[in-house]
């Protein structure tokens, strides 16, 4: 009498096992490390704080291989450290590790400015001079905060754009990622949204009139103008 064979053999096990995961997406895995670097950067989740793989792969619905994708990425991006028997926690940034960055950022933004300016026509940069002159100074006037450092970010983003250099981009947004809750809190110290903005109106005028070497030079300064405001105050700060 034969014998029918049953599917769960050895070899047909072996055979199961050895078929490949099915792969996630790769815009899966971007959703997950952009929600999870924007909760970074704006401190909903605070230095020294643990990233628990299965916990947010309940929150997000997503497979543990997803979130272990996405926290490799932070953490290439330096905003998180994975620890043995410990998980990943989020990075916490001491003041000299801060000085290191502003002065290398001082440099790649006068690059960026630098490029943005030379690879642009002038007046592509009125609009922007007219809202650093107008609305920006309202913002300063008013307090508004929130408007003051969405209009920074548009001449960020706007700069970078024009520069047309994805090697510089990648790093200055690295970087800006790690400092971004810093520079919300520069921003409210005694004097300084201000004087920010008189440095930015200077930048923008030497862009509007395409004199690249001035524009690269005042966005260096107002750099260094900014950490010099740091140190300053970094007892409140860090």
């Amino acid at each position: 009498m034969s014998r029918t064979k049953d599917p769960a053999t050895p070899m047909a096990r072996t055979k199961a096992q050895a078929q490949p995961p099915l792969a996630i997406p790769a815009n899966r895995i971007q959703e997950l490390v952009d929600a999870l670097r924007d909760r970074i950067a704006s401190q909903q989740v605070p230095p020294g704080s643990k990233l628990l793989e299965q916990d947010l792969a309940e929150e997000f619905n997503a497979p543990r291989t997803a979130v272990r994708e996405a926290l490799a990425a932070l953490e290439q991006r330096g905003l998180i450290e994975r620890i043995p028997n410990r998980g990943a926690v989020v990075m916490r940034l001491e003041m000299s590790q801060v000085l290191h960055i502003y002065d290398t950022r001082e440099v790649l933004e006068g690059l960026c400015t630098r490029l943005a300016t030379e690879k642009s026509q002038p007046e592509s940069w009125q609009d922007l001079v007219d809202l650093f002159h107008g609305p920006m100074v309202g913002y300063a006037d008013n307090s508004d905060f929130d408007a003051f450092i969405a209009g920074y970010e548009l001449f960020r983003r706007r700069s970078q754009t024009a520069a047309a250099n994805p090697v510089l981009t990648q790093m200055l947004d690295s970087i800006y990622e790690k400092t971004q809750v810093l520079i919300r809190r520069i921003i409210i110290l005694p004097g300084r949204a201000k004087v920010g903005l008189q440095e930015h109106q200077a930048v923008l005028q030497a862009m509007r009139q395409g004199d690249a070497e001035a524009a690269e030079r005042l966005r260096r300064c107002n750099m260094r103008s900014a950490k010099d405001c740091l140190m300053r105050y970094q007892k409140y700060l860090m």
